[in-house]
């Protein structure tokens, strides 16, 4: 029995070794994910908490810190917000994406806060104990959410990246290694049909899924939904359509499981980064959230987040459908183009 381990131990640890582009992913990979997380997290301490601020004589990339000794407490990442910006961001507060709006302009003086944040009470408390002159507290213009409404698309969101990323790509590599493709490549079915047909299948199973998680949660938890069910039911699926299309372009011509496990891990990490899934990009570096632009997934939960929690319209998240869309058609045409039926 040992000997029979051992040959196919023996023959299994071979083929990873002399598949050099499998090879190479799995030495690339993580060099680049601790690369790219530091980048991102960079700095001596990532602050805990995230106040917006309202003050004269700053900029619109700095804090004015000598307007009040409150600005001045650590682990705090505090970014300008322009006076005409005021009344979004106070929805800001509302929705968890910041911790607290502070307005410290000598004739205004006022903080606003989530009553159903714990960070939001946390730095209130920080606030009040700074010294200073006093700010006069205020009420969340809108409604107060909990943290689950607001995360909810990004957890629902972030499974379903995954279910669409790996469930496609890995049967197509599948199919190809094991020859099933070249088969199919003898009768008159095209590539652009059959990747339609996977795309659809997946398509099928992620939504029925994730629509089964949604209502059965959301009957014990009762999540805020101020918009169209039709209309998140809508950007549920053209953002799995989007998803299921750029894992086409990953494995349209790849042969080994290990390397399109690698360039999907490869994608998969920075879009749960920085699309937003369990924080806001608010407050981050100009930088990233330019880049975050570019991952379909980002614009999926902005327009959930927008018809849950601020009742949007399809106007309102026209943008977000119309980049989804363009996304799905530019990935699906580069996978049909990149298609190769065998692993010659």
């Amino acid at each position: 029995m040992m000997k029979r381990i051992w040959a196919t131990f023996y023959a299994r640890s071979l083929e990873f070794v002399r598949d050099r582009s499998t090879m190479g992913w799995n030495l690339i990979l993580p060099i680049a994910l601790v690369f790219g997380l530091a980048f991102v997290f960079s700095g001596t301490g990532q602050p805990l908490f995230k106040v917006g601020v309202i003050a004269d004589q700053q900029t619109s990339d700095t804090v004015n810190k000598a307007a009040h000794p409150f600005l001045n407490t650590a682990h705090i990442d505090f970014y300008p917000v322009a006076a005409n910006d005021k009344t979004v961001t106070m929805r800001k507060v509302g929705r968890h994406q910041i911790d607290m709006l502070v307005d410290v302009r000598p004739h205004e003086m006022h903080y606003w806060v989530n009553q159903d944040s714990a960070k939001g009470d946390v730095v209130e408390k920080l606030l009040q104990a700074s010294g200073g002159t006093a700010l006069t507290k205020e009420n969340v213009t809108g409604q107060e959410i909990r943290y689950v409404d607001w995360v909810v698309p990004g957890i629902l969101g972030m499974n379903l990246m995954f279910s669409c990323l790996f469930g496609v790509g890995f049967v197509i590599v599948r199919y190809r290694k094991s020859g099933y493709l070249k088969r199919l490549n003898a009768t008159p079915l095209s590539a652009s049909e059959f990747l339609l047909a996977q795309i659809f299948s997946r398509l099928l199973l992620v939504v029925l899924v994730t629509c089964i998680v949604f209502v059965g949660t959301n009957l014990f938890l009762h999540f805020t939904m101020e918009g169209s069910y039709w209309l998140l039911f809508l950007v549920l699926v053209l953002g799995s359509f989007c998803l299921i299309s750029l894992s086409l372009v990953v494995t349209a011509r790849v042969s080994s499981e290990e390397l399109a496990g690698g360039l999907l891990n490869l994608l998969t990490w920075p879009m749960m980064v920085l699309s937003g899934v369990w924080f806001s990009m608010e407050g981050t570096h100009p930088a990233m959230q330019m880049l975050s632009q570019l991952s379909p997934l980002t614009h999926m939960l902005s327009a959930a987040r927008a018809i849950m929690l601020d009742g949007a319209g399809l106007a309102q998240i026209s943008t977000q459908m119309l980049v989804m869309g363009f996304m799905s058609i530019v990935f699906l045409a580069i996978g049909a183009v990149m298609f190769k039926w065998t692993t010659d």
